[in-house]
């Protein structure tokens, strides 16, 4: 389902909202004033705010900006007491934070699909529901995957650059020469459904073949895309185009290091959209740096945002993005809308529409 449609979705199921016969009346405001408090932690998008807002089944406050986010002491501070909490990936889930909200606290919605940022043994060993956002994003994070290998292997940023600067001179044979995806092997670490729905986008690029790696054999979704299971070693040895789309676990934290950059081809480009925390930089940085790999694009990064005195921007082959994978309007405006949705349902003691199993 695309985002579009996901949306227009979650926009008709929004819950619905309380009604007040003949207006809201003194009895009607004393109601209001008892539904559960919940607290807001970014500006989202306005479909999820306007299922809120118009449910009439919580009070909620919120940090009323997008630009910056809201500071840790004052998180502390506005989530004293709330029935919900709305979070976004930004906001670090602990059992400090759990703490400072008490035990009203019994649902969490966070606008994302990873989760790596919530303590889960601090919320199950409280009972507190999870609801997150998977699925309504995987178009949006399949297409700018596809646009960043495209934008590292052909080195577009560099020719841009050269464009710009009067570097542009006469026409020369290897001047600016990348790698093409015709007859190459795509390999992809954690195949779940954007591994697919990259695939799906990069086959009629006429890709030779698809391989992947999982934690088991992923047999139902490798036969959408004819992709065969590999070990690791096989998969950094054998592709043109690594591709992370794995879930950050203690299990994948750094996979991405100097062992698997040691076994990639010289002309190999390594791209991740999944989460920072699953690569060494200083290990890609020496692989960028060497030659041991041809280029990197990172969407993701530690820390976010990357300083900008990091070593990793002072090289021509690796192209930095700043974590903007789902940044479409319809796909950001489902995962808002998403997220809303769970919280009210998980309020209300009603199953979400996507929850985490604890």
């Amino acid at each position: 389902m695309s985002s579009r449609m996901a949306l227009r979705l979650l926009q008709r199921m929004a819950v619905t909202p309380l009604g007040f016969p003949g207006g809201v009346t003194t009895k009607g405001l004393r109601e209001m004033s008892t539904l559960p408090r919940v607290y807001v932690t970014r500006q989202i998008p306005p479909e999820g705010l306007k299922i809120l807002r118009e449910s009439g089944q919580v009070q909620f406050d919120l940090w009323d900006s997008d630009d910056i986010p809201v500071p840790r002491k004052e998180l502390l501070q506005k989530v004293k007491g709330v029935d919900g909490l709305l979070c976004v990936l930004t906001e670090k889930i602990d059992a400090e934070l759990l703490d400072a909200a008490g035990p009203n606290l019994k649902v969490l919605s966070t606008m994302s699909v990873g989760y790596d940022h919530l303590s889960l043994v601090e919320l199950k060993k409280r009972g507190i529901r999870v609801g997150y956002t998977p699925e309504v994003l995987t178009d949006a994070v399949a297409e700018l995957t596809v646009a960043l290998l495209l934008t590292t292997s052909r080195r577009l940023i560099e020719a841009t650059h050269e464009a710009k600067t009067g570097g542009w001179g006469t026409w020369r044979t290897l001047w600016l020469c990348g790698y093409e995806l015709a007859n190459s092997t795509v390999g992809i670490l954690g195949l779940g459904r954007i591994g697919v729905a990259i695939a799906e986008r990069l086959a009629p690029f006429k890709v030779k073949n698809f391989i992947y790696t999982d934690v088991a054999p992923r047999p139902d979704l490798a036969k959408a895309i004819n992709a065969e299971h590999v070990s690791m070693d096989e998969l950094a040895k054998q592709s043109d185009f690594l591709l992370v789309c794995c879930a950050l676990t203690p299990e994948t934290k750094e996979i991405c290091n100097k062992d698997l950059f040691n076994k990639m081809k010289s002309t190999s480009i390594f791209i991740n959209t999944s989460r920072g925390g699953v690569v060494n930089q200083e290990d890609l940085y020496e692989a960028l740096s060497t030659g041991q790999i041809a280029g990197a694009g990172l969407d993701v990064t530690v820390p976010e945002p990357l300083p900008t005195s990091h070593p990793l921007f002072t090289l021509k082959n690796c192209v930095i993005l700043p974590h903007v994978a789902s940044a479409s309007y319809s796909t950001r405006n489902a995962m808002s809308a998403l997220a809303a949705n769970n919280l009210l349902l998980g309020l209300r003691g009603q199953p979400m529409i996507k929850e985490l199993q604890l």
